[in-house]
């Protein structure tokens, strides 16, 4: 059970069902095909955002808060830092 001899690259067709490859053998999939499609599925993050805004939307932010994120550059503890040198 070790030594298995290799079965091959693949490229060898049997008896059994070598006529259903034929019907892939002539389609070409190109830019066009692809463009083509009729479904498309949203993104994984569309998907997310979707789930999460079943019950309603988030709230309403404004554009610039009036506090700094978190970490910002000019944090009370930088500013006390460079006072002390």
């Amino acid at each position: 059970m070790a030594a298995e001899e290799p079965r091959g690259d693949g490229r060898e067709q049997s008896g059994d069902g070598a006529g259903a490859d034929d019907a892939w053998d002539d389609l070409v999939l190109d830019e066009d095909f692809i463009r083509s499609a009729e479904t498309a599925e949203p993104s994984a993050r569309a998907r997310m955002l979707a789930a999460r805004w079943r019950d309603g939307g988030p709230d309403p932010q404004p554009w610039r808060s009036d506090e700094p994120p978190a970490g910002w550059f000019f944090s009370k503890g930088r500013r006390r830092r460079w006072r002390r040198r």
